[in-house]
Formats: structure tokens, sequence, C-alpha cells
């Protein structure tokens, strides 16, 4: 039975007018809600958007007339990545009004089966993974949620079986009746410290995937990473995955999933150790989803992983380059090294807060640390006396020094292990900005690895 938090005839505040936001407001209003919208700076065309719906975009600078206008609400519905320190809280905890996200709306309009992945890295590749072994097994499926398609927005698609949500703390944090058909968690590490109050309240956000867990839905965790496993709910299907345990594992060199043999790792595009793991996850997640072992195995040997996540760019004089852009946690620059020996690293960018410290576990691989952006005295200071770090003004100051200091053999990866905030609009514009520089540097020999 659905379960109901947004009684029609009330009032939805929604905080944040972009991609997400424009999706909630034009799902509300095809129902009998009235919608109260702020944001801090619209822009432009959301303002234009706006109007055109006519609606308007009450901006939230001032503290008195946001409080007054957060009196009118019955229900709030902040976007993804909203501060849990900004003001608006204050007011909405003060009148005690429930919070709610895009999932939990989906949730009450909409019971086609949901299958979820969160996790603090590799949550894009698994969801792709997953959509491509079910798409491949006859299922028509989405990838929505932390993507470019709201999950509002796309159960308006009556022709899509099944979801598969690509699911944030952001959005899981403010959820309270989404509830995942089958879901994986597949890791957790400090993240996000600029948009949560505490690595606490991160976890929490990422637990509450199984809030709502019921017994005959489908939970999958992490064998080998104890936060997950504290999380596992206490009833239902229980699946997990690992290296040397789970019931998901390598066994001698082939994945085995329950028991199975599906293939071995040299038949893999990629076989670094996350490589592996998500290979886990996607083909258990899948499997107990519907996908046939065929179309699971058949993805796993062409799968080439996704753009600015470990992508070979070129060599030269045999020193490979590679793209890691997507990057912005130092546990997610770590999984990278742990890929190659030799590295010439480069890393930094806007540190959301996180401890850079914990690198020195593979400063046995990291030849040296060319480091850029608003982190680079931050990560000089905190790492120069583990390994040798030299300071970048820019991007292609750090590709030419890269280049400098390699030797044949060596691997130059940029993996910054920050967000790429203090001088890129995203990590694709960096990630871009990088290939370039180093297409232009090593010429036409360029290639796929």
């Amino acid at each position: 039975m659905r379960k109901s938090i947004f009684i029609e005839g009330s009032t939805v505040g929604i905080f944040g007018f972009g991609e997400t936001g424009q999706s909630i407001v034009e799902f509300l209003m095809t129902k009998n809600f009235k919608l109260i919208i702020f944001d801090d700076n619209p822009s432009n065309s959301a303002q234009k958007y706006a109007k055109s719906l006519g609606l308007k975009i009450h901006q939230a600078t001032d503290d008195i007339k946001l409080a007054k206008l957060i009196e009118e609400i019955d229900i709030f519905m902040p976007t993804p990545g909203l501060p849990e320190n900004h003001p608006v809280f204050a007011h909405v905890d003060k009148m005690g009004y429930q919070i709610a996200s895009e999932f939990d709306l989906a949730a009450q309009y909409d019971d086609r089966p949901v299958i979820a992945i969160t996790g603090t890295n590799g949550k894009t590749t698994v969801t792709m993974m997953v959509k491509e072994m079910l798409l491949s097994s006859g299922i028509k499926v989405e990838a929505v949620g932390n993507t470019e398609i709201p999950l509002v927005k796309a159960i308006s698609d009556l022709s899509i079986e099944k979801f598969i949500v690509e699911a944030s703390s952001f959005r899981l944090g403010w959820s309270s009746i989404f509830s995942p058909e089958a879901s994986v968690w597949l890791n957790f590490s400090p993240d996000h410290l600029d948009v949560h109050d505490s690595l606490a309240s991160y976890e929490i956000a990422k637990a509450s995937m199984w809030s709502n867990h019921e017994s005959h839905q489908i939970a999958i965790g992490n064998a080998e990473d104890e936060v997950v496993m504290k999380h596992l709910p206490e009833r239902g299907v229980i699946k997990t995955f690992g290296w040397q345990s789970g019931t998901s594992q390598v066994i001698g060199d082939s994945l085995v999933i329950d028991g199975q043999e599906l293939l071995e790792i040299s038949e893999l595009k990629r076989s670094s150790p996350h490589d592996v793991l998500n290979a886990l996850a996607a083909a258990t997640l899948s499997i107990h989803s519907g996908a046939t072992i065929d179309a699971i195995r058949n993805v796993l040997k062409e799968f080439k992983g996704l753009p600015h996540r470990i992508s070979f760019v070129g060599q030269k004089d045999e020193v490979e380059w590679y793209n890691d852009s997507k990057s912005t946690t130092p546990h997610s620059v770590i999984a990278a090294v742990n890929g190659f020996e030799n590295v010439i690293l480069i890393a930094g960018g806007r540190n959301k807060g996180l401890n850079l410290g914990v690198l020195t576990c593979v400063a046995s691989k990291i030849k040296r640390l060319i480091a850029i952006g608003e982190a680079a005295d931050e990560i000089a200071g905190v790492l120069g006396t583990s390994m040798p770090v030299s300071k970048a003004e820019s991007m292609k100051d750090a590709v030419n020094m890269s280049s400098e200091f390699s030797e044949k053999g060596d691997v130059i990866l940029l993996s910054p292990g920050c967000t790429s905030f203090d001088r890129y609009q995203n990590y694709v514009e960096r990630g871009e900005d990088f290939e370039r520089i180093v297409q232009t540097l090593i010429g036409g020999q360029i290639g796929n690895n």
C-alpha cells in the first residue's frame, strides 16, 4: 500500500529551482497543490521559466521575509545539495514541517519497481552497468535520480518498467517513504562535509535508503565495509559482495555470484580492484532485478567505463596519461592510484572539508604529487613530508611539470580528490581541459587503452 505524505490542497515549499526543482514543480502543477518557490540565487532563465508558469521565485535573502513565507507552507522540499546548516532549515524545524524529497513524491504517485544504488564512490558506474544489463535482458528501464533525469520527471513515461535510481545522500537524507525493491550500498568514506553537518549525518543519510525496507525487498551490501554492514536491514532478502567474502565474491580468478561462476577477471575490460567490486555489485543487483546471466556476462565483458573515471587519454615515450577528474574525495584517489605503479599524481581543487592526509597510505606508489587549485597549499602542508610535492599555478602548468618529471613506465594521473569549483563549472569541464592540454602535448600519439 502506498504511503501518503503529500495531501492535495496543501501548500508545498520548494527550495531551489534548478533541474530537480523544476521537475518537482512541473509534476505538482498537474495535481491540486499550492506552490511557493525559494532560491538563494536564481538564474535569469529560472526566473523566466517560473514566470511562464505563473509563479514567482522568492529569494531567501531577508530572514524575516523568509520566516513569514515558511509559515505559509505545509511541507518542505529542499533542492539536493542544500547545506544542512542553511538558515531555512531552522525555520522549517521551528514550524515542525514535514521535509520530503523528489523520491518521496515519486513513491507516493507511482508504484513501479525502483532499483537503487548508493555509495561514496562508483554510483554512476554501477548505475550505468545495471541499466545496460537490464536493457540487454529485454526490460525497459531508465537511469534516474542523481543523473540528468530526476525520478519525479521520469515517472511520466509510462513505458518504463523499472527505474534505476542513482541515490545520493542529498536526496536520501530528506526521504521518508522511499523504499526500493532492490538496492545496493557500494561503500562508505568521508565526503560532502560541505553539505552535511558531520560525517555521522552523511552516514545516516546514506543508511536511510533501507529505513523502509520490507520483507520481500532485496538489500545488497559491501561485505568488507564495516559501515555498510552495520546498517544492513534486519528483514528482507540480504545479499553481500566483496573480494574475499560475501554471497558474491572473487574465487580464484573468477567472479562468482550466488555460487555461480560468471566470468574470469581477465575477461573484464577494466580489472582494477574497484572495477572488480563494481562488477560484482552490478551483477548481484542485476540478477536479483530480472537480468539474465548471459546479458550480465556480455555487459561486463564489453564495459569500458565512463568518461573522466580513470579514462585513458594517451601515451608518449612509454608514459601513460589518465583522466580521473570525477574523483572528488581522497578515498577515490586512493582507489585510482592503487590500480597503478609509479604514479605522478595531479591533485587538488576545492576541498570539501575532507582529510587529505589519508593519501599517505599510497605514498609508496606516488613518485611525485603536483598540487593544483585552492587546496595546493593544504596538500603541500599535509603530504609534503610523505612524498615529493610541487605546486602548479594552472592545469597547463601541472601537465607540463608532470611531463618533465616523468620517465618511461610512469603513469600520469589526474585524480584531484577535490571538487572543481575553484576554477571550473564541474568535473567534466576540468577533465576536458586536462585532456585538451595533454593531447596538445603528446601530439598524434593518442589512443585507447
